[in-house]
């Protein structure tokens, strides 16, 4: 195609072959009448964001297209986007619309196929599928390019926009003509590799056929196939494995006094599973201390576990208290295949043995000191039991019931009684909590791990379904015709 500007003299020319009625002169910016070969009208230049020139190639779903022409439609004083005219080496036409950074690829259909519901004008039906109305704009051309096979219109045109998904009817009506168009959404990064571009315009906003970030569809069948094979794989791992002990004994504070233990080996098979670790004292208002070292025979790697096991209660203001425990449990986390054994020590505090049957002469009243130190004085005639901190509490106890103490035991005194008495009974600490009970069971099978995956998966799942709704109510804000109820 080649044209001469009357206006310019310049040289108009396109590798394509087809019939037009008008042109803008590159050099001059006038629009040229082909069949009068006259200038009409001085146009402005297309720039606002325009990124494709006339001329320009590019393939778009395996077909290649040439920019043939661009026009900048205006809506209002300051809203603009942009049309690029193409056409294949077979003469056949497409258009891309752009506006805030979002594309639409645009084909003309017939006016016969778009069917209209007489019972509601907001939807128009297509190809047996149901498109709402966005919105109704009217527009003029505000800048134009290229060759056109049509005579451009430069009055008022009213757009109807009718969207379903990511995929749209507009209606073009201008005072001489309707045309139909059916657009889908096209992303900017395929258009940036289809006509080998450096950059294009950021996004804004939501677009009308935007689609949403996730596929819902698309996102039920990934999860569901991966929930089957997290099950089928647990359920390997279930029927194929076992938790198996691999170290059990009791080992007494005083083999292990000064020195460690060093167990016999074991052996781990398969992936990376915690290895649980129990331990027991009889600690009674004390405390002891276990030292745990895992070694890896093959790498010689140490893993250390320190653990306290502690166990106090007492009577306090009338109330008896108790805290901590006999037993301790704990894990060492992601412990490889391998021949391992055990280094172990342990210590711990000596502790006091109970006084009991402290009788007075006169049999009215019974003490007695617990290992916490705690004095309990029984009134033997009433039965009541009445608790003191200590003997020293005791002796200057000036009720009833410390009088009838210093006069049952002829003495006042009565701390270095019980702690005489103490003396006389007491025997080695060591006599008391003689061991400490460790067992080690490795865990290759845990409902843990397949329990969270499977938790995690639905609740993505709920939030990805919550984001496309509140995506869709967003898309439709600014239409007077949206599905979703503004509050």
């Amino acid at each position: 195609m080649h044209h001469i500007c009357p206006a310019c003299n310049s040289e108009n020319k396109l590798d394509l072959t087809f019939d037009i009625e008008e042109y803008v002169c590159k050099s001059c910016s006038r629009l040229i009448d082909v069949e009068k070969n006259k200038q009409t009208k001085h146009l402005k230049v297309p720039t606002e964001n325009v990124v494709l020139d006339v001329g320009q190639k590019g393939v778009v779903d395996g077909v290649e297209y040439t920019v043939i022409g661009i026009v900048i439609r205006k809506y209002g004083t300051s809203i603009f986007w942009r049309e690029y005219y193409l056409k294949n080496n077979k003469g056949e036409d497409a258009f891309l619309s752009e506006s805030d950074g979002h594309w639409v690829l645009l084909n003309s259909i017939n006016k016969s196929d778009v069917k209209r519901k007489s019972w509601n004008t907001i939807y128009v039906e297509f190809n047996s599928v149901n498109y709402r109305r966005y919105e109704t704009t009217q527009c003029s051309i505000h800048a134009a390019k290229g060759f056109f096979e049509d005579k451009l219109d430069f009055g008022v045109a009213t757009y109807k926009e009718y969207v379903n998904g990511t995929q749209m009817i507009s209606e073009e009506k201008s005072k001489n003509n309707v045309q139909y168009f059916f657009g889908k959404h096209i992303s900017k990064y395929k258009i940036k590799r289809a006509f080998k571009l450096s950059g294009l315009p950021g996004y804004s906003g939501i677009g009308i056929v935007q689609p949403y970030y996730f596929n819902i569809t698309q996102t039920i069948n990934i999860f569901s196939i991966v929930a089957l094979l997290i099950c089928v794989f647990q359920l390997y791992v279930y029927t194929s494995r076992t938790n198996l002990t691999v170290f059990e004994q009791e080992i007494n504070f005083e083999d292990v006094k000064n020195k460690e233990l060093v167990s016999n080996s074991f052996t781990l098979s398969g992936g990376s599973a915690p290895l649980k670790i129990y331990a027991f004292s009889g600690v009674d208002n004390s405390w002891a201390n276990i030292q745990l070292s895992l070694v890896n025979e093959s790498t010689n790697e140490v893993v250390y576990a320190s653990k306290d096991i502690e166990q106090y209660h007492g009577y306090e203001d009338g109330e008896s208290w108790s805290e901590g425990s006999t037993t301790e449990e704990f894990n060492l986390c992601g412990v490889s295949s391998g021949k391992y054994h055990f280094v172990i020590s342990a210590e711990k505090e000596g502790v006091y043995i109970p006084l009991t049957n402290l009788q007075a002469p006169d049999a009215k009243v019974s003490i007695s000191r617990d290992n916490a130190g705690l004095v309990n004085v029984i009134d033997n005639s009433t039965g009541q039991l009445t608790t003191f901190m200590d003997g020293k509490t005791l002796e200057k106890d000036s009720s009833v019931l410390g009088n009838l103490v210093r006069e049952s035991f002829g003495t006042s005194k009565i701390d270095s009684l019980i702690n005489t008495e103490a003396n006389n009974l007491s025997s080695s600490p060591d006599s008391y909590n003689k061991y400490v009970k460790i067992k080690a069971t490795w865990l290759p099978v845990s409902f843990w791990n397949f329990g969270i995956i499977l938790f995690l998966m639905v609740v993505t799942f709920i939030a990805i379904y919550a984001g496309r709704y509140y995506f869709n109510v967003n898309k439709w804000k600014n239409s007077s015709n949206s599905p979703y109820s503004v509050s």
